[in-house]
């Protein structure tokens, strides 16, 4: 009992400690907060202008994020685990210098987040719940809200990824077009990385990117490679490999650039027949489980009613 009353009392130690230091970076910054007090009085005073609302919403969430980031640099990753990291973001589109460091302020603010609520819960909703018991869970809070966020990012690289995926054949088409018309390879980059930007907002944006690193002065080589690296996608990674393959050989780049459009259109196809192949599955646990009980009170629930109003009236007269 004494042993869990320390742990507790450790935790507690840590969580104010971490307070604490949220509390002294918001006091080392007061002198810019006084400064967005006196902007709200004023824009309270006369008309409020888009430009200053949206300047003021931005101070905001630069305020807040310093904050979390300097929780971040207490706990910050090192060495291969910050690479990784930083190559994660890098496909999930944030190219952010201390993205990093603010993940790792906004897992540590979940962490101790978590344990407050429960902290809370136990004092008001599971008064008597055991020592031990509160100890495993306040833990299993701790660490789900650590690795939250990791499945938070998990899930926007695999939607950028999709999203990739889905305008991929359209903006390969698009750059067949402008090199049949004599345009270079460089100027078609560009040219779809403007016409995307409607369309595929993420595709654009990779096509500008790599658009800028050849206007830089990079290599063509490796500005594909950074390419398929940022995307992460073998579609991607076959797209450079022929075009630094017509590069070095000095074949035609628009006729290898259709005919690898039209087999990312056939494997496009080929994952959604994949997909409504196995809707039929995916769907028999949800029809056992809530319509076919649903269906059988509706169907049979009638004739059980008129069955048990005849039988028992017969049977309680024998």
């Amino acid at each position: 009992m004494v042993r869990m009353e320390m742990v507790i009392s450790i935790l507690v130690f840590v969580a104010i400690m971490l307070f604490s230091i949220g509390i002294s970076s918001y006091i080392h910054n007061r002198k810019e907060h006084w400064e967005l007090s006196k902007r709200i009085k004023r824009m309270s005073g006369g008309i409020i202008r888009s430009e200053e609302i949206t300047h003021f919403l931005y101070r905001i969430k630069d305020q807040l994020l310093g904050l979390v980031g300097s929780l971040g640099n207490l706990f910050k990753f090192n060495g291969e685990k910050e690479s990784s990291l930083r190559d994660r973001f890098l496909k999930a589109g944030y190219r952010t210098e201390d993205i990093s460091v603010v993940f790792s302020g906004i897992q540590i603010v979940l962490a101790i987040l978590f344990f407050g609520i429960f902290s809370v819960m136990k004092l008001w909703v599971f008064k008597n719940l055991p020592s031990f018991h509160f100890i495993l869970f306040s833990l299993v809070m701790v660490v789900l809200g650590f690795y939250l966020p990791n499945l938070w990012l998990k899930w926007r690289i695999a939607k950028r990824k999709e999203k990739i995926l889905e305008g991929f054949p359209d903006a390969l088409d698009l750059m067949v077009v402008c090199l049949e018309v004599g345009t270079g390879l460089d100027a078609a980059i560009s040219r779809v990385g403007e016409e995307m930007k409607l369309s595929n907002k993420v595709l654009s944006e990779e096509f500008k990117l790599l658009s800028l690193e050849l206007r830089a002065g990079k290599h063509r080589r490796d500005a594909l490679k950074n390419l398929a690296l940022r995307t992460d996608l073998e579609d991607v990674s076959e797209l450079v490999t022929l075009l630094i393959q017509t590069d070095k050989f000095g074949t035609s780049v628009a006729q290898s650039l259709r005919v690898h459009s039209d087999s990312m259109r056939i494997k496009r196809y080929q994952r959604a027949e994949e997909v409504a192949t196995k809707m039929p599955v995916k769907l028999l646990f949800p029809l056992i489980l809530f319509i076919f009980p649903s269906l059988f009170v509706i169907l049979l629930g009638p004739a059980v009613i008129q069955i048990f109003r005849t039988l028992l009236p017969r049977m309680a007269g024998q």
